[in-house]
């Protein structure tokens, strides 16, 4: 399986296919597709924080479109995107998560 199509499977599902295949997950959940960066110019702000992988993520972020961004992870309940990697955590400040995407 190529890590897009790990990436669609979700976060446990990952770990299973990678737990059966003997190969790290960390590196599976980290994949980003080429081009799944956001466009700063459709955000509502241009921060960033550092995940609990060391990683620099997009902080969720309104999207002056009205769409989903692209690389965006979740809905949160107060009409923001997440950009996170990790489920845990994700939307804790903008009210939960209101759809995974």
């Amino acid at each position: 399986m190529t890590g897009i199509a790990l990436k669609r499977l979700g976060h446990h599902a990952a770990v299973a296919v990678a737990l059966l295949f003997g190969v790290a997950a960390a590196p599976v959940l980290a994949y980003v597709a080429p081009g799944t960066t956001p466009d700063e110019a459709d955000l509502s702000n241009h921060n960033t924080y550092t995940n609990r992988d060391g990683n620099a993520v997009h902080a969720p972020a309104r999207a002056l479109s009205g769409k989903a961004p692209q690389g965006a992870s979740e809905r949160c309940r107060d009409g923001t995107y997440s950009f996170s990697k990790h489920h845990s955590g994700t939307c804790s400040r903008h009210g939960g998560v209101a759809d995974w995407l």
